[in-house]
């Protein structure tokens, strides 16, 4: 009986309070203030102990939505007053800050020395050089195009990575690509399409072709040869993406319902009002690793010669290697390749995948830069790499295990206002950077904010410099996996070279090195077919 009476203490409190304040209303007018109150929490009491959806609420009525009000602030809560400068959520504040700095141009020093546990396992450094070298351009370069391609891009080795209108603002949007205009970098435009907001940024554009072929698609949703050609000759358009897999959901589609299609929304996409708009899973230009490369220099030849590539997050190893030997037979490599790690994370998705499927950046990015060696190819493919690489060492990490360039977009979207509250996917980001809502992205100005685009890209690449610099280097692209250390354990330490090492070349055509499992995947891939011939991945 005691615990029924305290379970509706409250409930029985407002009541009670309610009550009161009406009898002596007429000898104290004020009351009716409290009055109102209590009246209204009566009525949500009783509404509670109706409502058949929330055990919690019909127990304990009016106190249980205390309970819903912890559970909504609190990533508020863990972010501004209980996690530490480490802690990854999936940021660490140390990482948001520097970006938060960089784009301001304001002090991003740091006193009294490294906050870093560096005798715990896991803990990584770079090694420098007695004789440093003074680097003064650190508008670092690297060319796109192979021998194929005839209009190669001169690419910033730090860029925007895929993100799609629909996902971001038009304020977002349009921030991002003034900020890549100023810098100089490109901005890659995901699958969602090429809206207006990125033609009147006016800066660089990868345009990313994924399985809806937003852009360039049929009615029916296939790929549609004129539309594509049309857009890839825009001049803005500097390189073309086919996204074959992303990080954040591998083998995973989609679906925009109709009610978030907005008109700008519909005209980039090319799809019409009204209706769901699907992503699919998987391609339909091609089905085998022999029709993917077809495909790449159709796109090559339809977009005059400029650069086409593929995006991918590496899953079964096997089905990179049946690419790599449809490259072989039939002559035709692509012009670039984008390794994006499962820490990839601007596209919502389900928890399973987000934690479960997919490889990690390191070991995807080590194993394609391996496999193309194998092949002989790694000289005729650059490759990007994208996945959480925000300051200077994660940019170096990447170039020493096998990279060319490295891609950003949770990065850029920090400089743009994203505070980290990972509300992303319900249209109520309180930045304006992640949200259709006209009303919220009015607070993201885009002036300020493509200067602070600009800014973090600019001073990102300093900060990479002066790392060079101090190895020893003139160049970022010096970095090899020696100069890279890691600490196994609180005791050990080892190279990157020993953990990721660089393979021989032409080892999977000599076939003469059984290391890491490269030979057991190559004998069983084929040119013709992704699909297995066995068991295995």
């Amino acid at each position: 009986m005691l615990s029924r009476l305290l379970r509706y203490s409250t409930f029985v409190a407002c009541a009670v309070l309610a009550c009161l304040s009406i009898v002596f209303l007429p000898w104290a007018p004020w009351l009716w203030v409290p009055a109102i109150v209590f009246v209204g929490l009566v009525a949500v009491g009783i509404h509670d102990m109706l409502q058949t959806r929330h055990a919690i609420l019909r127990n304990y009525p009016i106190l249980g939505h205390v309970r819903y009000l912890f559970e909504l602030i609190r990533p508020e809560i863990r972010q501004y007053l209980l996690e530490s400068d480490f802690d990854e959520e999936p940021f660490s504040r140390e990482d948001r800050n520097i970006v938060y700095q960089r784009a301001k141009n304001v002090e991003d020093k740091r006193p009294f020395g490294t906050k870093m546990a560096v005798y715990d396992g896991g803990y990584q450094w770079l090694t420098h050089s007695i004789r440093p070298k003074k680097i003064e351009n650190t508008d670092f370069r690297v060319t796109i195009g192979g021998p194929d391609c005839t209009k190669p891009y001169e690419a910033s080795i730090y860029n925007i990575s895929a993100m799609s209108f629909g996902a971001l603002s038009a304020n977002a949007i349009l921030a991002l690509n003034k900020g890549a205009k100023m810098g100089g970098f490109a901005h890659d435009t995901g699958e969602g399409g090429i809206s207006r907001y990125h033609k009147e940024g006016g800066g660089d554009l990868i345009y990313e072709i994924g399985t809806g072929y937003f852009g360039c698609r049929t009615l029916d949703g296939r790929f549609d040869p004129e539309k594509f050609r049309e857009t890839a000759s825009l001049d803005q358009v500097k390189m073309i993406e086919i996204k074959l897999s992303q990080g954040a959901k591998p083998g995973q589609g989609g679906i925009l319902p109709a009610a978030k299609i907005t008109p700008e929304i519909a005209e980039a996409r090319g799809v019409p009002m009204g209706v769901d708009c699907h992503s699919p899973d998987g391609h339909s230009a091609f089905t085998t690793p022999i029709e993917l490369m077809e495909f790449i220099a159709r796109l090559r030849d339809l977009s005059g010669g400029k650069p086409v590539g593929f995006k991918l997050c590496i899953g079964h190893r096997r089905e990179f290697m049946c690419i790599v030997k449809a490259m072989l037979k039939t002559g035709i490599t692509p012009d670039f390749i984008v390794v994006d790690g499962k820490e990839g994370g601007t596209g919502a998705a389900p928890l399973e995948f987000a934690n479960h499927m997919g490889m990690p950046l390191v070991e995807g990015l080590t194993f394609v830069h391996n496999a193309l060696r194998g092949a002989g190819l790694r000289d005729r493919i650059r490759i990007g790499a994208s996945g959480k690489l925000i300051h200077a060492f994660d940019i170096a990490k990447a170039l020493a295990l096998g990279a060319d360039w490295a891609n950003s977009a949770r990065g850029f979207m920090f400089s743009i206002g994203c505070i980290q509250a990972q509300s992303c996917h319900t249209n109520h980001c309180p930045t304006g950077v992640a949200t259709q809502d006209p009303w919220r992205q009015r607070a993201l100005v885009v002036s300020d904010k493509a200067v602070r685009v600009a800014n973090f890209h600019r001073n990102t690449l300093k900060a990479l410099g002066d790392m060079t610099g101090a190895a020893g280097l003139t160049h970022p692209s010096g970095f090899l996996p020696w100069h890279l250390m890691m600490r196994e354990n609180d005791r050990d330490m080892v190279t990157g070279e020993e953990v990721y090492p660089y393979m021989p070349e032409g080892f999977l055509l000599r076939e003469d090195d059984e290391r890491f499992g490269y030979m057991k995947r190559w004998r069983r891939a084929s040119a013709e077919s992704f699909e297995p011939f066995d068991d295995g991945v």
